[in-house]
């Protein structure tokens, strides 16, 4: 089973295939995804990459958090679970 990995402080041109090539010098990468927000469909500088195993998810962490991309040192680590966020806020009910 593999790993999903929060990848921050990315830049904001960054293309997913870039990120998936990054990533695959530490093994197989099953999924890239970048997050965009919502409204304006602009990058948010980062993203979640998912490795084809728990071994090269360690490596991936080790070799590239605090590298630099661009002109920008990222953060590699495990993706925790999303927080469930209850109603209200900017377009919420209540």
């Amino acid at each position: 089973m593999g790993q999903k990995l929060y990848v921050g402080n990315l830049p904001y041109d960054l293309p997913e295939d870039e990120l998936r090539n990054i990533f695959s010098s530490s093994g197989q990468v099953a999924s890239v995804r970048l997050i965009t927000d919502l409204g304006t469909g602009r990058p948010k500088g980062f993203g979640f990459v998912e490795m084809s195993s728990d071994a090269e998810a360690q490596d991936a962490i080790q070799k590239l958090n605090g590298s630099s991309v661009g002109n920008r040192k990222i953060v590699v680590s495990e993706a925790r679970p999303m927080e469930k966020k209850g109603p209200g806020g900017p377009g919420g009910y209540r």
